[in-house]
């Protein structure tokens, strides 16, 4: 599957940011490129994210630091596909994350992961009330028991990105298929791809990029490859626009308010719109009611005031794309050598990374194995259907 200056035609299946990353990348590199998705790119799972570019909360260490790595490449990859270099056109703005504890009985467990993420090198930092007031001083933080700042961290639109992509594939001449179901597969006797089925008609093609978010376990088992994952559904809201609030630190989590309900997440899209959420960012949740989205601004407005008259809008819940386990699936598959998967949750975050380590993967034919030796799609092969059902309860694995 030797790409360069041989016009290799590549079919990357799935138009959020990860699919969209890769085909970009590897149509730079001489590839032709068929980009399909059965929707519209950028609204699946990718319109859901709450696009937090950060490597903290991410454990093992080797996992930390394949995030640390890809946080350190956005600003260079934001200036690749966003508009005359400029990262600010894809929303790319840094300014680092806050959060705080009220309840004192929470104190312990902020501390402890402060110090773990800085034994690691990262530079996550403690605070005290009157710093996190001034660092961000929209914010009305009420009790601070301890509070932590990481400034190297920010956020994303993802959308953004994804158009920008599909703009630059646009002038390079690849094929790009929107609302196109693939159907199916052409292989041969070695299990290789040889086309395509979709609804759109048969492509051949030399490989495959299966970047399909929850659809992956689907359309790989139609090529024989086992991709399990555990179901993950989130909810986000959105609020009419606003003018700037959160002027220094873009990505606030503030504690819950002591009444049972959970903590919640708040950023500022580059459209003025706030996304807010609730508990952290694997947390479980399927109301997308109206009520529930009135309740969650509430709750946002009590510590960001200048939300003032604001209305919340419901955004449907979203099903996240969840690799079993939690970590990334990347590799081609022993099925069918020249379909190489690209699964993860963290899709913000490792965009940058995974579609470099993907696009040198398939053209260069040398595997990364230093890096993305633990994420293989082989190491589900041996799991009994029995295993996975018991597995795949998603607070049952640890979600990375």
């Amino acid at each position: 599957m030797v790409c360069p200056e041989q016009n290799r035609k590549i079919a990357v299946i799935g138009a959020g940011i990860m699919g969209a990353t890769i085909a970009w990348r590897l149509a730079r590199r001489g590839v032709s490129v068929v980009l399909t998705d059965k929707g519209q790119p950028g609204h699946g799972a990718s319109s859901h994210s709450f696009a937090w570019i950060n490597a903290g909360a991410k454990e093992p260490a080797a996992y930390h630091n394949l995030n640390r790595r890809s946080l350190d490449m956005w600003t260079r990859f934001a200036q690749a596909v966003g508009d005359d270099g400029d990262p600010a056109t894809v929303g790319l703005r840094w300014g680092g994350k806050v959060s705080w504890e009220a309840d004192p009985a929470n104190v312990e467990r902020l501390v402890a992961r402060v110090r773990q993420l800085q034994a690691w090198g990262y530079p996550t930092r403690l605070v005290d009330a009157g710093e996190l007031r001034r660092l961000e001083p929209a914010l009305e933080v009420g009790p601070v028991a301890a509070a932590e700042y990481s400034p190297n961290e920010g956020q994303v639109e993802p959308q953004l990105v994804v158009d920008g992509c599909l703009r630059r594939l646009g002038a390079m001449g690849c094929e790009i298929l929107t609302g196109t179901e693939v159907l199916g597969f052409e292989r041969g006797g070695d299990g290789r791809v040889r086309s395509l089925n979709t609804s759109a008609g048969s492509r051949d093609v030399d490989g495959v990029v299966m970047a399909a978010g929850t659809d992956t376990t689907r359309l790989a088992s139609l090529a024989g490859i086992r991709v399990p994952q555990a179901e993950s559904p989130g909810v986000v809201i959105r609020t009419t626009p606003l003018p700037p609030l959160l002027n220094n630190v873009p990505v606030v989590y503030a504690p819950a308010l002591g009444d049972g309900r959970r903590e919640i997440h708040i950023r500022q899209c580059a459209d003025g719109r706030l996304m807010i959420g609730e508990g952290d960012q694997e947390s479980l949740a399927e109301d997308d009611s109206q009520a529930h989205a009135d309740d969650l601004l509430a709750r946002a407005r009590s510590y960001l005031p200048g939300i003032g008259d604001a209305q919340a809008i419901p955004v449907p819940v979203g099903w996240r794309p969840m690799p079993l386990d939690g970590y990334p699936v990347m590799g081609f598959a022993a099925e069918s050598p020249n379909l190489y998967v690209a699964l993860t949750h963290s899709g913000v975050t490792l965009a940058p990374v995974l579609s470099q380590l993907a696009a040198q993967e398939i053209c260069e034919e040398t595997p990364a194995d230093a890096v993305l030796g633990p994420y293989r799609p082989q190491r589900f092969a041996g799991l009994t259907a029995e295993q996975i059902a018991t597995a795949a309860h998603p607070r049952a694995v640890k979600l990375g």
